[in-house]
């Protein structure tokens, strides 16, 4: 069951993309009103960190990986 729904909601949020706004209202309104950047450039920081922590996990990751088969194949 849950096969089949996972592709469907996968394309139906490709397909209508409006439905999923990743902001808040709360934040849209206050990045709105606001005159000065400060508070733009905070949250632009946060999307930044929140978008990079995944690849740097999958990096160290495959970097252990990596270090793990190098070195069971020179031990042979």
């Amino acid at each position: 069951m849950a096969k089949k729904i996972i592709p469907i909601l996968v394309i139906g949020l490709v397909l209508f993309p409006e439905l999923v706004e990743a902001q808040c209202a709360m934040c849209r309104a206050a990045l709105e009103s606001e005159a000065d950047t400060s508070q733009a450039e905070g949250i632009n920081n946060g999307i930044v960190y929140l978008m990079a922590i995944p690849y740097i996990l999958v990096a160290g990751l495959f970097f252990i990986i990596y270090r793990k088969l190098r070195t069971r194949n020179t031990v042979v």
